[in-house]
């Protein structure tokens, strides 16, 4: 099952401990605690539950939800 945007926003509100409706998808999600750790606590799930191709370095470059989409086969 692919990704979607909604539930890549809800992953990373999960992980951080927010509403997702509060995380807009072009935010640098540094700036809302998202470290290192972090990303590769999501991209393991990611990878696990929807066989996510994607590299830590791509992710950690461009810390958005709306970068990581394609980059993470999401879909609407």
């Amino acid at each position: 099952m692919a990704l979607t945007l909604d539930q890549i926003r809800t992953d990373v509100a999960d992980c951080l401990g927010e509403d997702p409706a509060d995380i807009p998808v072009d935010d640098n999600l540094v700036d809302w605690g998202l470290d290192s750790v972090r990303i590769m606590t999501l991209l393991g799930r990611w990878r696990r539950e929807h066989g996510v191709q994607a590299d830590f370095a791509d992710l950690a470059e461009q810390p958005a939800i709306e970068a990581w989409a394609p980059l993470l086969g999401a879909g609407a």
